[in-house]
C-alpha cells in the first residue's frame, strides 16, 4: 500500500533524527529537508534545521528555519531563543527583541542594537571549535541575552582580547564558581561580535614574592591598562571537568601554596609604550624583579 505525502514526511523525519542521533548533522540535514519539502507545517524539522544551521553559523539560514517554526509554535522557548541568536548575528534587533520578549525575557521593542545588563558570566572562548584552538573560560558582563564584553585578558593562544564583544550560546554548557555558594552557568562562544581596541600583551617576568606582583596592579590602573597574573589565575581542566559542575579543586592537578618566581603575566592596553613604561619602573623599584620578555 501507498503511503501518503504526511507519512512519508514522518518517516525521513525520524530518518534525519537517527542520523542527528548518530552525529551525521548533514545527513540528517538532507533528510530534514526532504521532509519538509512533502510536508512545511512541521515545526519540530522547521526547529531542527535551524539548529543545524546555528551551529553551524549560517545565520540567515537558521534565521529563515527558526522564524518559520516560530510562526507555528510561537511560544517554544527554544525557537525563539535559536532565532535571538540568528537576529543578533544578523543585527536584526527588531527581530530579535520579538524573539526575546516571546521567550519571557523584558526587552523593549525597537530597532536599536541590545546594549544593557544581563549579568556577569563566564563564557567559554573557542568551546565550538573542531580545530587546535586554544579553549579557554574567562568572565565576560552580558550585553544582551547572548552578547558579552570579556572582562578577564585572554592568552594569545585564545585569539580574543580584553573588551572583546563575543555573540555566545543560550545553553550553558558546564558552571563556575563566582563565589562560595553562587555558581554560573558557562556559555559557549560562537564569533567575535565587536573587536576590542585593546591589544594582547605577554610578558615573562621575574618575581620575587606576591608583593612585587601586587605592586604592578596600582601602577597599571593609574594609565588604565588591565593587567593579569596568568600563572596564578589559570588553571587547566579536562574537557569533562570543565564542561561538568564548578568544583574550587580540581582533582587532575596537585596545587601548591610554594611561590613561582617565574611568571607568565597579561597585560591590556591600547599604548604599546604604557606597558613598557610600566614594566621598565617596575623592575627599578624592587631588588629581584626582571623582565624575561615582553610580546605583543
Amino acid at each position: 500500500m501507498e503511503i501518503g505525502p504526511a507519512e512519508r514526511a514522518n518517516e525521513l523525519f525520524d530518518e534525519a533524527k537517527a542520523r542527528s542521533d548518530a552525529g551525521d548533522e548533514q545527513g540528517a540535514l538532507a533528510l530534514y529537508l526532504e521532509s519538509l519539502a512533502l510536508n512545511r507545517s512541521q515545526p519540530s524539522a522547521l526547529y531542527n534545521v535551524g539548529l543545524i544551521y546555528k551551529y553551524r553559523r549560517e545565520w540567515a539560514e537558521s534565521l529563515r528555519y527558526n522564524r518559520l517554526a516560530a510562526e507555528l509554535r510561537p511560544d517554544h522557548d527554544a525557537t525563539n531563543w535559536n532565532m535571538g541568536i540568528a537576529a543578533t548575528a544578523l543585527r536584526e534587533w527588531r527581530v530579535a527583541r520579538e524573539a526575546w520578549r516571546r521567550a519571557g525575557i523584558e526587552i523593549e521593542e525597537g530597532d536599536e542594537p541590545i546594549v544593557g545588563r544581563f549579568g556577569f558570566s563566564p563564557v567559554r572562548l573557542n568551546g565550538f571549535e573542531e580545530m587546535d584552538s586554544q579553549v579557554e573560560v574567562v568572565w565576560a558582563h552580558r550585553l544582551s541575552p547572548v552578547t558579552a564584553r570579556i572582562s578577564n585578558i585572554p592568552t594569545p593562544e585564545a585569539g580574543f582580547r580584553y573588551g572583546d564583544v563575543v555573540l555566545h550560546d543560550g545553553a550553558g554548557t558546564g558552571t563556575r564558581l563566582y563565589a562560595p555558594g553562587d555558581e554560573r552557568s558557562v556559555f559557549n562562544v560562537f564569533e567575535l561580535f565587536e573587536p576590542s581596541e585593546y591589544i594582547t600583551f605577554e610578558a615573562f617576568l621575574s618575581v620575587p614574592d606576591e608583593e612585587a606582583l601586587l605592586a604592578l596592579r596600582p601602577a597599571c590602573e593609574a594609565v588604565g591598562v588591565e593587567v593579569e597574573d596568568w600563572t596564578g589565575n589559570m588553571q587547566s581542566l579536562c574537557k569533562a571537568c570543565s564542561e561538568g559542575r564548578a568544583h574550587e579543586l580540581h582533582d587532575h592537578e596537585a596545587r601548591t601554596d610554594e611561590w613561582k618566581v617565574e611568571r607568565r603575566v597579561g597585560f591590556a592596553s591600547t599604548d604599546v609604550e604604557l606597558v613598557e613604561e610600566i614594566l621598565v619602573n617596575w623592575k627599578a623599584e624592587g631588588p629581584g624583579r626582571d623582565i624575561e620578555s615582553l610580546e605583543y
